[in-house]
């Protein structure tokens, strides 16, 4: 008897957790497995997502500053063949 009360008074997150429980079991294993291997492409693309970001925001980076330069050079050559 006493152990039909101390499991009639679950906490709301192991009741929760139980329902999500009988949830799975209800999908078929060929889902559960489509949705694992759909989740770990997902974490293993990331790596390339972010190298890619900093590659492309270094290339960025040195494409602005070659501009800087070129700017203000043909500026420069500018000024000094308008003078002679």
């Amino acid at each position: 008897m006493g152990k039909k009360d101390a499991s009639a008074t679950r906490l709301p997150v192991e009741q929760y957790r139980k329902q999500i429980g009988k949830q799975d079991y209800k999908k078929t294993k060929t889902v559960l497995k489509a949705t694992r291997l759909k989740a770990e492409a997902k974490k293993n693309s990331s790596g390339f997502r972010d190298a890619f970001l900093v590659i492309a925001a270094i290339v960025l980076f040195v494409l602005c500053l070659y501009a800087f330069f070129y700017l203000n050079l043909s500026t420069e050559i500018n000024l000094d063949g308008d003078e002679d």
